[in-house]
């Protein structure tokens, strides 16, 4: 088995190496077949692409390539492209990730998650709910795999109360045979570091286990309910980790290279800031929340219309009593409320609502009172996770300050330097970077104003329609590639055809931004759908027959809110006069009008 594992090894090192170096000779073509700029800022992105996709290089050193590439090939300006890595918005970001590590680092997440639990319930169908409510909060304010992390051990508790030993063993046989073959059929794409926290999970089972329920040999609807059950739990907590994700700007990745791709392309826009975000995407989280819920629970959890009315087996009843004791026991092993949690706590609350009322649109923010123009969200998130490092973890005590006799120990604070710089992964800032370099790119070179003239298909095609398109191509590519690599090909193109069109740009490109998120079919699609599948006890047809409806749905959800709420938040019913100054600054035939799109 060593030997194999060894020339597997060697085997995979060798493809790197072809697809570093035969990639870019492949890719000569595309230079001459475009006019010269143009094509050899396709030629960095294109690369870009395939490194991404095949992880020929870590994901963060792919983002590094324009630093030297568009230099060398006279694309940017070294000063120009540098600069696109320390954005504003890379710091909002950035804040968001240290108010994630001080939450985790006082179990203020967990205490969440018990609450949530207890209250809802132990039947399946309200766990699966309570599991889906808690992971997408969490993931509206942490990153997607953090939240799912988070939340699966919490599940493994529960489950293990509601099954004995030998199914476990069964279900982990059929899941470690499926990884098996996952790996077989080369579906290794998954990054590096999701293996490692996928393989934090608690795996294996513990010495001290709930005493097995005394299930008759041949109970086949029994086994297969719990079968479902288990599967239910897993599956809905990355997919509920995706969905509340598009709810915050710092929720996911591509939600704030859409934020920072408005900045490069259409620098007058003020109208994407966290408030008005939020009350967009708020509301369409909820309902999608809903709708996977009851299609999780009508696949997994028992759910029908008779179920309602059956009568519980009294070994049903006996499960969720021990699941019932479990979460009371894991609330309980917490202990009382520490001062840190709730000091953490009160800024987590402080740092939503600054930023939520900074500029909300419908009422004057507390910006107004500043110079227009110099507080963004960034200064908002950095000012507050600021306090984090000074504020204390142990309630203060004014009897301190006069005791002479008293030790003069320095007081822990809520988050040292040192956790921050272990927990916050710095990789996707430059990411981020790596984004923000490629949409400026495509922006100088006219890269994004070529794809949007060949896009003459698209003219005649009302945008009502044209927005499900795009978001179906973003949801089918996005199964295939990461989110965030996605979002930063797609959105410069939309930019440009949005100004062909003459409709408002964020009309195509918010739903490009939050169809990407909607990745539920395949386990290679996002982390969250990794950490979940390498768990055990899930099949890729699983996955595959619950996430293609999910995908319908949200493609669906989507164009509603696109077409209802959306439209008097964003003004999309007008073409922008920020988009009309853009428009002046690029060399395309703009005397195209769209009635249709006029008439929402």
């Amino acid at each position: 088995m060593a030997a194999l594992a060894a020339l597997a090894k060697k085997v995979w090192s060798a493809r790197r190496l072809l697809v570093l170096l035969l990639t870019p000779l492949a890719l000569l073509p595309v230079v001459f077949a475009l006019p010269p700029k143009e094509g050899r800022c396709l030629l960095v992105i294109l690369l870009m692409a395939v490194y991404w996709c095949t992880e020929a290089l870590p994901l963060s050193v792919t983002a590094l390539l324009p630093i030297v590439l568009f230099p060398f090939l006279g694309i940017l300006p070294s000063s120009t492209v540098c600069a696109q890595y320390f954005l504003d918005t890379n710091f909002l970001f950035l804040s968001g990730l240290i108010m994630a590590s001080a939450i985790e680092e006082w179990n203020l997440h967990r205490r969440i998650a018990l609450q949530v639990l207890t209250l809802v319930g132990v039947e399946p169908t309200r766990l699966i709910l309570g599991m889906m409510v808690t992971t997408s909060f969490l993931s509206m304010w942490l990153s997607n795999t953090a939240s799912t992390a988070m939340m699966l051990p919490i599940a493994n508790a529960i489950l293990k109360s509601l099954f004995d030993q030998e199914a476990q063993k069964e279900l982990s046989w059929e899941g470690d045979e499926n990884t098996a073959a996952l790996r077989r059929n080369g579906l290794h794409t998954v990054p590096t570091e999701m293996r490692f926290l996928a393989s934090t999970e608690d795996r294996g089972h513990p010495e001290e286990v709930e005493a097995p329920l005394d299930l008759p040999a041949d109970s086949k609807k029994e086994e297969e309910y719990r079968r479902n059950i288990w599967k239910g739990f897993l599956i809905s907590i990355p997919y509920s980790a995706s969905i509340g994700g598009t709810a915050t700007l710092t929720g996911t990745a591509p939600n704030l290279i859409l934020l920072g791709q408005l900045k490069s392309f259409f620098p007058q826009c003020d109208v994407v800031n966290f408030g008005s975000w939020f009350i967009f995407a708020l509301p369409l989280m909820l309902l999608f929340l809903l709708v996977g819920w009851l299609w999780i629970s009508f696949l997994y959890g028992g759910l029908s219309l008779r179920g309602w009315r059956k009568k519980k087996s009294e070994l049903r009843a006996d499960a969720e009593d021990k699941a019932r004791a479990v979460i009371r026991e894991e609330f309980q092993n917490l202990g009382p409320i520490k001062f840190a949690e709730q000091a953490v706590f009160v800024l987590f609350c402080a740092f939503a609502i600054l930023l939520f009322f900074r500029d909300p649109k419908f009422i004057p923010g507390w910006a107004s009172l500043f110079t227009p123009g110099f507080v963004s969200d960034a200064v908002t998130g950095v000012a507050i996770v600021t306090i984090l490092f000074f504020f204390p973890s142990q309630r203060p005590s004014l009897k301190w300050w006069f005791d002479l006799k008293a030790p003069n120990t320095d007081t822990e604070p809520l988050l040292t330097w040192k956790k921050a710089q272990e927990t916050v992964p710095w990789n996707i800032i430059l990411l981020l970077g790596g984004g923000f370099a490629m949409a400026k790119g495509c922006e100088e070179s006219g890269l994004s104003a070529w794809i949007g003239g060949r896009l003459h298909p698209l003219e005649s095609v009302p945008p009502v329609l044209a927005v499900l398109l795009i978001t179906v191509v973003v949801a089918f590519f996005t199964e295939f590639a990461s989110n965030t690599a996605t979002i930063i090909i797609f959105l410069p193109v939309l930019a440009e055809l949005a100004i062909r069109l003459r409709v408002h740009p964020l009309y195509l490109m918010i739903p490009a931004t939050v169809g990407c998120s909607y990745a539920f079919m395949l386990p290679v699609s996002t982390p969250p759908n990794s950490i979940a599948f390498a768990s055990g006890h899930l099949l890729v047809k699983d996955m595959a027959r619950t996430g293609l409806l999910m995908n319908v749905m949200g493609v669906l959800l989507l164009s509603v809110a696109m077409n209802t709420w959306a439209q008097s938040i964003f003004q999309l019913g007008t073409f922008p006069d920020w988009a009309n100054a853009h428009s002046a600054n690029i060399s395309l035939p703009l005397n195209l009008t769209n009635s249709t799109f006029r008439t929402l």
